[in-house]
């Protein structure tokens, strides 16, 4: 059986980097100012972020599912099946909107709901290429993505308070309290949403208790990957890169002791970065599969 991966741009791949991996990737739209937007289409991440400087009223949306089905369509002209991983069913109504258009193809789509976004969603679609590449059918992939979605954290630092006020996750009250404060949020993802982790006085403060936290998940959670050698780390930013190569350092000073360090650092996909806005370094971990 062939198998097709499908994905979308929440996972952070973009159109390059999904040639180069056998895949198709889907661009999720973005409202800039009452314009649509497709992220690595029309605009970069680099123009994102200075729309965001200008302070541009920015949302996100879900794509139009009849141009998901076409590419489903077009796919299925030389595959037998496909394996569609959209982002989290707790962040977007994407997925559960896919999963029932994929009733009409009989089993021939596979709707992935595995609660990931952005870098743990990006290892999720490399776990789907190396399984297909094993022969396993689009159902098989589905049900192994899914019994291990919760094989992954994400800690988030946020620089700034204003996108989660925008978006309701806080008051405008506190949101002022706690910029007066130099409040810094720390947020998780560990299944379906987005939540808050802890909040701290400084940003030193906010890179150790994300550190402290996943080598408990490592030595814990994640115990069995850490011995079987199977743990993915990684470092994602929204428009930050150059404070994340110090932070790796930092991190992988940290995690010598248990014998691992952080694999590679990228960019977090921009429907994450509308909701916490720029400056924000995030720290995770994840179950892989090996080639």
């Amino acid at each position: 059986m062939k198998v097709a991966i499908v994905t979308d741009s929440n996972s952070g791949i973009t159109p390059a980097q999904a040639e180069k991996m056998g895949i198709t990737v889907i661009p999720m739209p973005f409202l800039i100012n009452g314009e649509e937007y497709f992220e690595e289409v029309n605009l970069s991440q680099t123009e994102f972020y200075k729309l965001l400087a200008e302070d541009a009223d920015v949302s996100t949306s879900q794509p139009n599912i009849y141009s998901v089905q076409e590419v489903w369509d077009k796919l299925l002209t030389e595959y037998d099946e496909i394996v569609h991983i959209p982002m989290s069913s707790g962040l977007s109504a994407s997925c559960d909107t896919a999963t029932n258009f994929a009733k009409e193809y009989n089993g021939k789509v596979q709707v992935v709901n595995n609660k990931r976004i952005s870098i743990t969603q990006k290892e999720s679609v490399k776990d789907a290429v190396v399984l297909a590449a094993k022969g396993k059918t689009a159902k098989e992939i589905k049900d192994y993505l899914e019994e291990t979605s919760m094989q992954a954290s994400i800690y988030i630092m946020v620089n700034t308070l204003k996108y989660l006020k925008k978006g309701g996750r806080i008051t405008p009250a506190a949101a002022v309290i706690g910029s007066m404060l130099n409040i810094k949020p720390v947020l998780q993802i560990q299944g379906a949403k987005l939540d808050k982790f802890c909040q701290v006085m400084s940003v030193p403060q906010a890179k150790k208790r994300m550190i402290e936290q996943l080598k408990k998940d490592i030595t814990t959670r994640f115990s069995n990957q850490l011995k079987n050698g199977n743990l993915r780390i990684m470092i994602a930013h929204t428009n930050s890169e150059q404070k994340c190569l110090a932070f790796k350092a930092e991190a992988d000073a940290a995690l010598e002791e248990l014998g691992v360090k952080v694999d590679y650092i990228d960019a977090l996909s921009l429907s994450v970065s509308c909701h916490i806005g720029d400056g924000a370094i995030a720290l995770s971990c994840c179950e892989y599969v090996k080639d």
